[in-house]
């Protein structure tokens, strides 16, 4: 069985663009607003999150550690 070029092996790597997964995320936030079920509703979400976090996530850590950088300085100008 040959591998479908959206399943790379695990040491491959696949740079994916901001605008796809943005793209992605808002269609998913819109089929999230029409469904009722909220076993379904909690799946959509969950990837909706995953999805999002292929891009932002680096970026989000990266900004939390330079917030803690900043706390740091301020607790040793205090002390």
């Amino acid at each position: 069985m040959s591998e479908s070029p959206e399943m790379l092996n695990s040491d491959e790597y696949e740079e994916i663009c901001s605008e796809e997964v943005d793209r992605v995320v808002e269609a998913l936030d819109r089929l999230i607003e029409g469904v009722q079920s909220e076993n379904v509703k909690h799946m959509l979400e969950e990837a909706a999150s995953s999805i999002y976090f292929l891009v932002y996530e680096e970026e989000e850590l990266g900004a939390e550690d330079a917030g803690d950088d900043d706390a740091d300085s301020s607790m040793d100008i205090a002390a």
